[in-house]
Formats: C-alpha cells, structure tokens, sequence
C-alpha cells in the first residue's frame, strides 16, 4: 500500500513537472513571436495636425479670407450621441453662393477616422483656394477663371468624433464615436453582409441613415444639389466611380463622361498607376450602402466619385496609421501635391465643360432631365413601390434611350430646316440696301 501511495506521488510530480514545462514552453514561444511582430507606427506630429489644431487652422483661414471663404457648423443627436459637421464654402463672390447658375461641388475628408492624410489634403486644397499656397504647374490666370464659375463645399474632417479616439490612441479605428461605419449607413444597399463581413470594419448601423453624421451629410447635400460628389479616402491609390456594392458601372453618356475624366486625371497625375472603374469591381470586395452610391442612385449627382489617395501595401495590418497614412516628409508631400493639383485639374475640366454647354445652348438648362435621368428615375421609383431589388434588363434600356434620342435629334434637325426655310423666304421679300 505504501509503495503505491509513493509511486502515485512520483507520477503526479512528474505530470505537474511536464505541465509546467509545456506552460513555460508556450509563454516563451509567445514571447518570441510577439517580439517578431512589426512594430506599430505612432501619427507623426510634426506632419499632422490634431482635430482640434486643423480646425483652429481652417477657421483661422476662413475668417482672414471672408471674401471668398465661409465656414458653417451643423449639429445632430441621436439617441444620446451628438455629431457636428463643418462646411466650408468657396465661391469667388461670397454674394452668389446659392446661384445655380454656377457649377457645385461637394468634397468629404476624413469619412473614417483612421486616414489623417485626407484631412490634410482638404486643408492644403483650401489653402490653395485662399491663394496662400500655389500649384507649380497651374496656370494662375486659367484656374481663376475656371473657380469664378464654381461653388466648392468642403467637409474637412466629417467624423470628428471617430478622428478622437484614433488620437487618443486607437489607431486601426475607422468607425464613428459609438462604433458604427459611416460608409455603410447610407440607404442604397444598405446592411447587406458578404462572407467576410468584419463588424468592426463595417458595421452599417441599426438601419441607412441611424447615425448623426450620415444625416447631415444627406441634408447637406440635398440643400446644395451638387454637380460632382468627391469622397476621399486613403488606403490604396484609386480613381472610383459606382458602383460599391455591384461589380458594374452604370451605363449610358454621363457613365462615359464619369470614366473620360478619372482616365484623364490618372495619366495626368497619378502617372497611370491608379486603379480606375467601380469600386465594388475594382477593390477586391463588394461595399454596401456606400456615401457615393447614393448620391449617384438617389441624390442624382452626375458625377459622383471616391478618390483613394494614398496607401502602404507593405505595411503590416496591425500598424493601421502606416497602412493609411505618409510616414515621411517626402512622401507626406507629394500626396498632397500631386492630389491637390488632381483635384483642381478636376475643377478646371467641369469649369470649361459647363463654359462650352451654355455657350451653345442659347437657354436654361438646369430644369432640364435627360431621358437617362427619367428612365433611371421611372426604374428607382418602381422598386420602391413594390419593395424589390431586382436587376433591370439593360438591353432594352439601352434600345430604348437610343430611339428616343434618334427621335429628339431627328424633331430638332426638322425644326431647324423649317425655320430656314422661312427666313429664307421672308428675306426675300426685303428691300435690297447699298451701302
């Protein structure tokens, strides 16, 4: 009995001595690989402003350029969460901000609180547009012309409350304050999750439009009606139109015209290498509802884009602000150079655009819907009736607009041969004048 009492102890010191040893064995090799793991990169002050000192900025520029320059602060709470959103406006005479006249356009920075360097950038293209910084290789002469037919709407930093708990710490953070993505709460698409849904990337909220930010920025852009729509983001560099949440483009004239100008400012300043085409064919996963595919599908904005414009393919996934943001001056500079000088190539195309259509056009425009805005218009508000998501034929569609512009381009070529057949003959009927 003694002897098998002692072997029992033997073999119970043995089990803890081997269990002991495993633990330490598995601690150890923890420890190797956590120190193998990359190191995290902090946010570089003396590149970038905190929230707090970027507004101080852009307020502080505002206000010693009132003439050209207006900010504006909007406020919203939901269900104990306050969001406040800040609109700065240009427009060369402060007086016509709300002509319609002029061409509108609205630009948002800083939509996920973990890409700094979009902020940045809104800040240099204000600075450009007070006239206290300057694009090298821009005709000074030709840009004011252009920018005295356009109204710009810029949101600097559209998810402040986001942007603080990246300063505070949280770097991978790209939601809002309370955890929710902003551009996955708008309406077109909206909550549907692909396989490798992540809720901390992409939680799309409680249903479209349940989160203050998303709100003010659907107001925002339903008050200014704008003719082109720019998200900024960071991450990789990319030129995008819709769809997100399709692996298509739209089709007709204003999807050509989308595609011309994002394969025009790729070669001129991206030298080629950004990606163009839908976001949701070109990005590898499919978003849904997205901020731009909204306001192309609902807000009907002609052109609306997401511009990807920086991102570190190198870098480790857990080291979130070097994935997303310029470590180094070099680097930190010629994003902001080469996308600022991007954005107001962009201006000067639509300026000299719209100069061309009302020179030819001897009437107001801007009442006028093109049968691919009715079609497209008669299909949105069939699928809200009857509460389905279906794809429509694009076949026929297309057959469609294609006899009805045949037919509206034969009317006005009959018209115009009417009308010189009488001034033809009224002329004839005058009195001949020497002089």
């Amino acid at each position: 009995m003694e002897i098998n009492t002692h072997r029992n102890r033997r073999f119970i010191s043995l089990l803890f001595l081997l269990l002991l040893s495993c633990f330490f064995s598995i601690c150890c090799s923890s420890e190797d690989d956590f120190s193998q793991l990359p190191p995290i990169t902090p946010i570089n002050r003396d590149l970038y402003h905190t929230s707090d000192a970027l507004m101080e900025e852009i307020e502080a520029l505002v206000n010693r350029h009132q003439d050209r320059l207006h900010m504006e602060t909007f406020q919203s709470t939901n269900k104990g969460y306050h969001a406040e959103l800040n609109v700065v406006t240009y427009c060369r005479n402060r007086t016509a901000i709300d002509d319609k006249s002029k061409f509108r356009i609205l630009l948002s920075f800083g939509q996920h609180s973990r890409e700094l360097i979009t902020s940045e950038l809104a800040l240099r293209i204000l600075s450009i547009l007070s006239e206290e910084q300057f694009l090298p290789k821009m005709d000074p002469l030709l840009l004011n012309k252009a920018l005295e037919k356009i109204v710009i709407k810029v949101v600097p930093l559209e998810n402040l409350n986001g942007r603080k708990k990246v300063e505070a710490g949280d770097l991978c953070e790209r939601r809002n304050g309370r955890g929710v993505d902003l551009n996955r709460n708008w309406s077109v698409d909206w909550g549907k999750k692909e396989k490798d849904f992540d809720p901390y990337e992409e939680n799309p909220g409680t249903g479209p439009f349940s989160e203050p930010e998303a709100q003010l920025m659907r107001k925002l852009s339903m008050s200014f009606e704008p003719h082109i729509w720019v998200n900024v983001h960071s991450g990789m560099e990319a030129l995008f139109m819709p769809y997100d949440h399709k692996n298509t483009t739209p089709t007709g004239l204003q999807s050509q015209k989308m595609r011309v100008m994002l394969e025009t400012l790729n070669h001129l300043h991206c030298g080629d290498r950004c990606v163009v085409g839908s976001g949701g064919g070109s990005v590898g996963y499919l978003a849904h509802g997205t901020t731009t595919d909204y306001m192309f599908d609902v807000a009907r904005v002609p052109m609306a884009f997401t511009f990807e414009i920086y991102g570190d393919e190198k870098a480790s996934s857990r080291d979130c602000f070097k994935m997303f943001n310029p470590v180094d001056h070099s680097t930190f500079n010629r994003v902001l150079n080469e996308w600022s000088a991007t954005f107001f190539a962009m201006f000067n195309m639509e300026a000299h655009q719209m100069n061309d259509l009302q020179e030819s056009t001897p009437f107001n425009m801007d009442h006028l819907i093109s049968i691919d805005d009715y079609l497209n218009g008669y299909l949105i508000e069939r699928k809200n009736r009857y509460g389905q998501k279906k794809e429509f034929i694009d076949l026929g569609l297309q057959e469609i607009r294609t006899y009805f512009r045949l037919f509206l381009l034969s009317s006005v070529m009959l018209m115009f041969m009417f009308c010189s057949r009488i001034a033809k003959s009224n002329r004839s009927h005058l009195p001949s004048i020497s002089l």
